[in-house]
């Protein structure tokens, strides 16, 4: 596109919106820098090649362009999902604004931190109230259990054949059962013991756990940010987070499979309307079939799980350990990707 010649005709070079102008063959003719930042591509890069090159996704968008320019009506597309020329996933709101001669405006509003903000408090209050139905449920549980099992331990005594005997054990020993999976449910009893560490030392201990269970045909590749800080946790309370997260990952990718450990870091980030000035950002991926996306947003509530033989415990626990440390568990999953991204804060909480 030639140069902007009126004194306002560079004013998109200065607006945080993405803005981008197709001609009438759809396209790219030009983008501002907010646009060249949102899609991960400079304009000498992408100027002259059709729309479709700028992000996956907008393939199917062309048609609707397309009308829109023909009818010169203006119209805009809600939440759609894109994968930028940078391989990054977004979700952006596209204005599309018919011009003569023939040509469209596009203006894109990324929407990933509004709704990543919503799905956080989601999360929490999902968190937090899972924890105080399960604290009551417990209560419950807990008292008539006890009488249960005592009361089974008194009649075994008064029992002489063995057979009898027998029964009073399964009874003890389902009690017993139940008592461990409320406790469970609750997560650890003990006050943290909290110390400096650094988050690969966690990590290496859990790829060692993983790949020892890991069939051979399983890879676990690590892509780890040498240059993060250490942080103030409790090293078991966090294995078993990250193992929790990391055993879905395992079952999911079967006998043939690549898990991937990666670490980095974020400034200002917001976890539960606080501001941090840096956190960890640990993905732990896989390329698995994905959650099923009826149990997407339930996978953090207990006893929820597509597995038979899954107890439906592991990421509710891996989510409450977390919170523990003023972090928080986020899942996005597709077909052939599924990340679980565990953030944590790196000053004290």
């Amino acid at each position: 596109m030639a140069a902007p010649q009126g004194r306002h005709e560079n004013i998109p070079e200065y607006l945080s919106t993405a803005v981008v102008l197709i001609d009438g063959g759809l396209s790219v003719r030009y983008l501002n820098p907010s646009a060249e930042a949102l899609f991960g591509v400079s304009a000498r890069q992408i100027v002259g090649l059709p729309l479709s090159a700028l992000a996956r996704g907008l393939e199917g968008f062309q048609n609707a362009i397309a009308e829109a320019i023909a009818s010169d009506a203006a119209f805009t597309e809600r939440e759609r999902r894109l994968c930028t020329y940078d391989a990054r996933h977004i979700t952006v709101d596209i204005t599309v604004t018919p011009l003569p001669p023939g040509e469209a405006l596009l203006e894109c509003v990324q929407l990933d931190r509004h709704l990543r903000i919503s799905r956080e408090h989601s999360l929490i209050t999902q968190n937090r109230a899972m924890r105080e139905v399960v604290r009551g449920l417990a209560h419950e549980i807990k008292n008539p259990l006890g009488g249960l099992r005592g009361a089974a331990q008194l009649l075994e005594r008064e029992l002489e054949q063995q057979t009898l005997k027998d029964y009073t054990r399964i009874i003890i020993g389902e009690a017993d059962r139940l008592q461990a999976l409320v406790d469970n449910m609750l997560g650890p009893y003990s006050r943290p013991q909290r110390r400096r560490l650094n988050i690969h030392e966690v990590l290496e201990r859990v790829r060692q756990l993983v790949q020892a269970e890991a069939p051979p045909g399983v890879r676990i590749v690590r892509d780890y940010d040498p240059s993060i800080p250490s942080l103030v946790g409790e090293f078991d309370q966090l294995i078993q987070a990250l193992l929790n997260i990391s055993r879905n990952a395992l079952q999911a990718v079967g006998t043939d499979g690549t898990i991937t450990f990666q670490t980095r870091t974020q400034r200002q980030f917001t976890i539960a309307d606080t501001i941090h000035k840096l956190v960890a950002r640990i993905d732990i991926q896989d390329d698995g079939p994905g959650v099923p996306p009826e149990l997407i947003d339930q996978i953090f509530y207990p006893m929820v799980t597509s597995r038979a033989e899954g107890s439906g415990l592991g990421l509710p626990i891996a989510q409450t350990l977390v919170a523990r440390h003023g972090g928080l568990i986020e899942c996005v999953s597709e077909r052939g990707r599924t990340v679980f991204t565990v953030w944590l804060p790196l000053e004290d909480v």
